[in-house]
Parts: C-alpha cells; sequence; structure tokens
C-alpha cells in the first residue's frame, strides 16, 4: 500500500476536489484529476483506478468512456 500524506497534505487535496467540482463542469478531466490527488494523499495504489472506479458508478460506464476518448482525442 501506498503511503499516506500528512493531515495537512490530505486537507490540502480535499480542498482542491471541492475547489475543482465547484468550479469545472464534468468531463473537462479537472474533476478527475482532483479525485486523483484525493486518492493518492489517501494512500492509494492506483489513484487513476479509484478515479475510474468512482466516475463510472457516478456517471455509467458509457459516459465515462466518452469522455476518456474525448480527453485521448485531444491529447
Amino acid at each position: 500500500m501506498a503511503k499516506k500524506a500528512g493531515l495537512a497534505g490530505r486537507r490540502a487535496a480535499r480542498k482542491a476536489y471541492k475547489s475543482a467540482v465547484a468550479t469545472s463542469p464534468p468531463g473537462g478531466g479537472k474533476r478527475f484529476a482532483a479525485v486523483k490527488r484525493v486518492a493518492a494523499a489517501g494512500g492509494a495504489r492506483n489513484p487513476g483506478a479509484v478515479a475510474a472506479a468512482i466516475g463510472r458508478k457516478k456517471y455509467g460506464t458509457k459516459k465515462m468512456a466518452q469522455w476518456a476518448a474525448a480527453g485521448k482525442k485531444k491529447k
């Protein structure tokens, strides 16, 4: 298991997540990145997988796949 960030680091990641959720629309990638940071601060082994699982549960597999394809195309 990855090492947890300190309390200040976890709080900072959570604050950044709340800011990203309040200011960016779904599908832009900022929310996904913020969830990854929070998961990493919490000690997740694979923060990207955690963020993807949360996104699939909230938005559905089809919508997440569309956003992933759009992100790859944009990159």
